[in-house]
């Protein structure tokens, strides 16, 4: 029997639990799920919610799959770790073959951390590290404003300034910020004469301020690495840019010999469309971080990637040039033995067709949601649709916005976690239509709504 009087697994969670990004006064009791199953989280009492974001951009496809599970119980019956310093094992080098054979064609190695910070940290210091064995002095990064990188002290110095980082201002390293482009749009100053239809002179102008900037500091000599999340800024309000603007970049910065670092955790396994956000550049990264999907969402995993020119500069008997980066649980059998299983999904012709699929019909929604006076812009690549509503307040973060509609969607039993007033949808590939059809109609009560009060 159980104790009537015994507290609620919230109220053991809010005596002794410490949540991400949630403050310790003020927020409204946690929700305790049971179990997952699919794009759906059981929370109790018959209770069932869409998982709209895939668990903060993890899930691939569907909670639960019978798949992943038996991939972690098979390996978890042979070997569940093992130190990776002295030691390999099946599950970590078929993984890394298996990454190598679908990432960009120049990348040759595979490094293994934790989670994406920690894939980050990996391919800024070995960026650094890259130019100090080779004797050079580059010691200047060069990063999107907005950026978001992660959490540890390296992600964070190559993030966006702000109230997220602000207490730890004075321990980041400096960085060269680049402005963000005002538009999504291939821009004519990338090379076209006249104007496209629908382009502001005002928005080219800019991005050639921008490529103006880039060069001049990328002709300085200075520069270790450009580091960039290819085609979208996901914690900034899934903001868009094109590709060819990043090809270019890319192209300046090799000719000037900066290593170029794709920030991938988020666009990576088919989030844009492609496999990877870079498949859709002709330009290729130096580097290349991975986590989230990389296991489907079951375990948590990092990996850095890079060329046969990065680890040139490690590739010596000197004791003192080698990479001194590692993690108790690096490349761990179980998270390896997932991600293999993961990939196996996300490369079968089915997956494909669900990508394919949810693409079309986010863009079929963008054009019925566009022109909706209570709508700023509608941003949609592969399966990631943004809204972004018109508020009197800076978009942002830190917008009101965000806390009226986070319950405006729960209470419809959906998860979504607006990025202050940007609304986005990432979800499961298994997502069906009626499925995302029932999110674009709770989109549309919410403008309604909004555009009549």
């Amino acid at each position: 029997m159980t104790d009537a009087n015994a507290p609620t697994l919230p109220e053991r969670d809010q005596r002794s639990v410490w949540h991400p990004y949630t403050p310790l006064l003020g927020e409204r009791e946690t929700l305790p799920v049971e179990r997952a199953e699919g794009v759906y989280l059981y929370v109790g009492n018959g209770r069932r919610i869409l998982d709209c974001i895939a668990s903060w951009w993890v899930n691939l496809h569907g909670h639960a799959h019978p798949r992943l599970a038996e991939a972690l119980y098979r390996q978890a019956m042979e070997l569940e770790h093992v130190i990776f310093a002295g030691f390999t094992h099946a599950p970590a080098v078929r993984l890394a073959e298996q990454l190598l054979g679908i990432l960009p064609s120049n990348q040759t190695k595979v490094f293994y951390s934790d989670n994406g910070s920690t894939a980050v940290e990996v391919a800024l210091k070995m960026a650094f590290q890259y130019w100090y064995n080779r004797g050079t002095e580059r010691k200047k990064v060069l990063a999107w404003r907005g950026a978001y990188h992660g959490d540890t002290f390296g992600a964070m110095s190559v993030g966006e300034r702000g109230p997220f980082n602000a207490s730890f201002a004075p321990y980041l390293f400096e960085v060269d910020f680049i402005d963000f482009p005002p538009c999504s749009r291939p821009h004519c100053c990338l090379g076209n004469a006249s104007l496209k239809k629908g382009c502001s002179p005002t928005a080219c102008e800019a991005v050639a301020g921008i490529l103006r900037r880039f060069r001049t500091l990328a002709e300085g000599g200075e520069v270790a690495a450009f580091i960039s999340e290819p085609l979208v800024q996901g914690a900034a309000g899934m903001r868009m840019y094109p590709a060819n603007l990043l090809d270019e970049l890319w192209r300046i910065a090799h000719e000037n010999g900066i290593l170029c670092i794709a920030d991938e955790v988020m666009t990576g396994f088919g989030r844009t469309g492609e496999l990877f956000a870079s498949d859709h550049l002709t330009e290729q990264p130096d580097l290349v971080c991975l986590s989230k999907g990389l296991t489907g969402g079951t375990m948590a995993l990092g990996v850095t990637t890079c060329t046969e020119q990065v680890v040139s500069a490690f590739r010596t008997a000197d004791r003192t040039k080698a990479f001194f980066h590692g993690h108790s649980f690096t490349a761990n059998p179980l998270a390896c033995a997932v991600a293999l299983a993961s990939l196996e999904l996300l490369l079968t012709p089915e997956c494909r067709q669900h990508i394919h699929r949810i693409a079309r019909k986010h863009l079929a929604f963008v054009e019925r949601v566009r022109h909706h006076p209570g709508v700023k812009d509608v941003r949609c690549l592969g399966v990631i649709l943004a809204v972004e509503l018109r508020s009197p307040q800076e978009t942002g973060y830190f917008n009101e916005a965000r806390d009226f509609l986070y319950h405006f969607f729960l209470a419809r039993d959906l998860l979504m976690r607006p990025l202050g007033n940007v609304i986005y949808i990432l979800p499961p590939y298994v997502i069906r239509d009626e499925e995302l059809d029932s999110i674009y109609a709770a989109i549309f009560e919410l403008l309604d709504r909004i555009n009549h009060n």
